[in-house]
């Protein structure tokens, strides 16, 4: 079966429970459907900015859907889904992107620890799997699995491979790892099966932060930039004792 991609999918609204909706957009993880969901958030976003969301409480956006929260008590279920199904059917797509971020990876064996299987399977070398990874511009889909977990899209077809068979039981926190057609960072030490190919000395979720926690967002985009250990180490020490600045990294798009 063909996936329905994000011109012929008409937007449907599934209830999630007596205080959720969720609106989606697709069935397929592409630009034109994420273009879709980052449209109907933003504005989401400007309906909230004008009072005309009364007894919503939020609103999460995903690969293929958005995911709007309301209160019971202060909105109508039935009729909050006819104006969010009249939304979605205006097809609104972003019409920017989000944040541009340089964020500095390093890729020392310790860090990296699948980076020589993947390459040996994809018949490449080593510097070649790194320069395809700092080479290329990634799109960050949805946030989700930990709090500032970034999905991003856009990893070369040459990279892809499948989870580990056996996860680990510990994923080093700050690892920028892949698997399938996707590539992702992990802000917190967990489990996990994805592919480790570097580790980022940067922050990627600061509880402290209470207007920007998560130092992604959906719509942002992200290029990896190669470092040295020593510098990363400078980077992390920096981090650590909160003297480093992350709007540093940012290469367009707004404050960190």
């Amino acid at each position: 079966m063909t996936p329905l991609s994000a011109s012929t999918f008409e937007p449907r609204i599934v209830p999630l429970g007596d205080c959720a909706l969720t609106v989606e957009f697709g069935r397929s993880i592409d630009p034109q459907t994420h273009a879709l969901v980052l449209g109907f958030a933003s504005a989401l976003d400007a309906m909230a900015n004008n009072g005309l969301l009364d007894g919503v409480v939020e609103w999460v956006p995903a690969f293929c859907s958005v995911t709007v929260h309301f209160d019971p008590a202060l909105a109508d279920g039935e009729r909050l889904a006819n104006e969010l199904s009249i939304l979605a059917r205006k097809g609104a797509r972003a019409s920017a992107v989000g944040c541009r971020w340089h964020i500095p990876v390093c890729f020392d064996e310790e860090f990296a620890p699948d980076l020589a299987e993947l390459a040996a399977a994809k018949n490449l070398r080593p510097e070649d799997v790194i320069e395809l990874m700092t080479s290329t511009v990634f799109t960050v889909y949805m946030l989700g699995f930990l709090p500032g977990f970034p999905y991003l899209g856009g990893l070369p077809a040459a990279l892809d491979m499948p989870r580990l068979a056996t996860p680990r039981t510990l994923v080093p926190a700050r690892s920028i790892a892949v698997t399938g057609s996707m590539c992702a960072a992990y802000p917190w030490a967990s489990p996990g099966g994805w592919r480790l190919l570097g580790r980022t000395p940067v922050r990627l979720f600061d509880p402290g932060n209470t207007r920007r926690p998560a130092l992604l967002a959906p719509g942002d985009e992200v290029i990896w930039r190669p470092i040295e250990r020593s510098h990363y180490e400078t980077i992390e020490a920096e981090s650590a004792e909160g003297s480093f600045n992350v709007s540093t990294l940012l290469a367009s798009g707004g404050r960190a």
